[in-house]
């Protein structure tokens, strides 16, 4: 209302002003001009800052029906029915779906986003200006983004039947092994409101089993990891390896498996050596094998003269180890890099020199990565977040990685450097990376892009002769899928797919992809694809992709609780002046009056 106090102190100003000396005679003329230049000046001002015409009324809400396909989780659909009964009750402006994506459109008998994503239409409500009345199981992947939302706005979540359920939530474990060697798998299982009885988790390769172990039973929402060991004997190529729990009762059976795909090689393509096993050791290894997926076999100085295998830590001879180093397509030697002589005597493929500072160098900070073929990797990393790393002697070579200064403003040195004469070499001369993976978040991502772009630059000309494959990781349905470039230097690659076991109506014919890798990246994204599993050619050889069900299907501690949400300002429905007529003719009208008024009074 303040346009219209203004309006109205403008009037009252304007009036006194031109009828001041007039305002004191007592005369009807005299007081009658006053009000008509009052209410002239009053209404041309309230137009000119388009003044409500009427008093404001709260604007109608959205309503937002969660179309999760957790609704249907256990079998029972009631809860559904009734989300929709109390999205329809609402007197509102208009319905949105949302889940996977927002849209308007008629309810669905059942629901199947495999995502509850709220932002989206959060995002619409915001921009309309209105409150939203969101209608959700309660276990949306962003419950934050609500709180933005306008006054009025509101949450409400049906009451639904706890069931004892169990479901495997995670499922980790390489992506590359060698036939013959044993994997360490870790599988993760949560339960749901009524908790689960005790069971028994299995792992099959390739429908076998191989492994299982006991579970506990869980309370209301407890969790447990399984660790499993898994020998792969003498099989290889494209695998899956699917982890299942079995208990009773089990409310749904939708979240009781889970697969990866594992490519078990007939040889490493990796020989990794280390003659001080240390942290970073134990996390380069895991990278290779699983982000990178690269065949790697690991072997440990335990003492002088005495060497285990890794993960089994079965004895080797040293001969044998040189033998290994010898005939493996990518060496990493990690410590004493010339334990066995001259490391390009000693091994012919390519080779990655790891040699930690022997004494303690202080706190060196890692902060530039100049042009080389690491440097696409290693763009985005803000350097400011990374934790201190060690660093030695600076290394030299025809191309610099990374750059390391021990405080800011001080002059870097080279920590990371290669070299293609006489075969493709990368040196580094620090350690301590692993404080970078142990932290989540940018630390994280930066371990990844400087080991697994250094592991792709030195095995550019891998034996895995794939154009491209599917990359490491969990896949489930809703989620974009990744894809690692393999021996080619293509940026467009197309892959065909072909779902086993589709049924009449599901696509049984290859689909074909087109990927597009960026140049110096050597990962894209397509489209999510429904769950199953799927037989992958590409050109140079087939792999498998593991799309499993979406984690909608897995029992979720509820995020949001019913009750009144938001606090941001909603929009009115209050007209403007300007929008109606009757202002322009009491003007004109007035202006009439006014103008005899003056006349009767003596004014010109």
């Amino acid at each position: 209302m303040w346009t219209w106090l203004i309006a109205l102190i403008a009037g009252a100003v304007a009036a006194l002003a031109g009828y001041w000396p007039l305002a004191l005679r007592t005369g009807w003329a005299a007081r009658a001009s006053v009000a008509a230049r009052f209410v002239i000046v009053t209404l041309a001002v309230a137009l000119a800052l388009d003044a409500p015409a009427a008093p404001a009324s709260r604007a109608r809400p959205f309503v937002a029906l969660d179309a999760s396909s957790s609704w249907r989780r256990g079998g029972d659909t009631s809860a559904w029915r009734a989300a929709v009964r109390e999205a329809r009750d609402v007197s509102a402006d208009s319905i949105f779906l949302f889940g996977d994506t927002v849209r308007a459109g008629a309810m669905p008998a059942v629901p199947g986003d495999a995502a509850s994503r709220a932002q989206p239409v959060v995002e619409r409500a915001l921009a309309a200006g209105r409150a939203l009345i969101v209608v959700t199981d309660g276990e949306l992947v962003d419950p934050e983004a609500l709180q933005s939302l306008p006054s009025g706005s509101q949450v409400i979540v049906p009451p639904r039947a706890a069931r004892a359920d169990v479901a495997i939530t995670t499922l980790e474990a390489p992506s590359a092994a060698v036939a013959g060697d044993s994997i360490d798998v870790r599988v993760s299982v949560a339960a749901g409101a009524a908790g689960s009885s005790a069971g028994r988790v299995r792992l099959a390769l390739d429908g076998t089993v191989v492994a299982e172990a006991a579970l506990e039973a869980l309370g209301a929402w407890g969790e447990r990891s399984v660790p499993l060991r898994v020998r792969l004997g003498d099989r290889a190529g494209a695998l899956v390896l699917r982890a299942s729990v079995a208990t009773s009762p089990d409310a749904e059976s939708a979240n009781d498996t889970l697969g990866v795909a594992l490519d078990v090689a007939p040889q490493a393509s990796v020989v990794f050596v280390s003659s001080s096993p240390d942290a970073d050791a134990r996390w380069i290894v895991a990278l290779l094998r699983g982000a990178v997926g690269l065949p790697t076999r690991a072997y440990l100085r335990v003492a002088p003269a005495q060497w285990r295998v890794d993960g089994s830590l079965a004895p080797i001879a040293e001969a044998d180890v040189r033998r290994l180093v010898a005939g493996a397509p990518m060496v990493v030697l990690h410590g004493d890099t010339s334990i066995f002589g001259e490391p390009t005597s000693a091994a012919r493929g390519a080779l990655a020199l790891i040699a930690p500072p022997r004494e303690h160098t202080g706190e060196w900070y890692a902060v530039s990565a100049p042009p080389s073929p690491l440097a696409g990797a290693l763009g985005g990393v803000s350097w400011d977040s990374l934790p201190p790393i060690e660093a030695g002697p600076p290394a030299t070579g025809e191309w610099t990685g990374l750059m390391a200064a021990r405080a800011r403003g001080e002059r870097p040195v080279a920590i990371v450097v290669g070299r293609t004469t006489p075969r493709r070499t990368v040196v580094v001369t620090a350690s301590g990376f692993s404080a970078w993976r142990v932290r989540s978040g940018i630390p994280a991502d930066a371990f990844g892009a400087l080991w697994g772009a250094a592991a792709d630059w030195l095995a550019s000309d891998r034996p895995d002769v794939r154009a491209a494959r599917p990359a490491a990781g969990l896949v489930r349905e809703g989620d974009p899928v990744r894809w690692r470039r393999g021996g080619v230097s293509d940026t467009l690659v197309r892959v065909s797919l072909k779902r086993r076991g589709a049924r009449n109506g599901e696509r049984a014919t290859p689909d074909t992809l087109e990927l597009r890798f960026a140049r110096d990246v050597n990962e894209a994204l397509t489209a999510a694809l429904p769950a199953g599993i799927y037989d992958v050619r590409a050109t140079g050889g087939a792999s498998v992709l593991v799309v499993n069900p979406s984690a909608e299907w897995v029992a979720r501690r509820p995020t949001v609780v019913a009750g009144a949400i938001g606090s941001g300002a909603a929009m009115g429905e209050a007209p403007g002046l300007r929008t109606t007529v009757w202002p322009f003719v009491v003007i004109v009208l007035l202006l009439c009056v006014e103008w005899l008024l003056r006349r009767r009074a003596g004014l010109r």
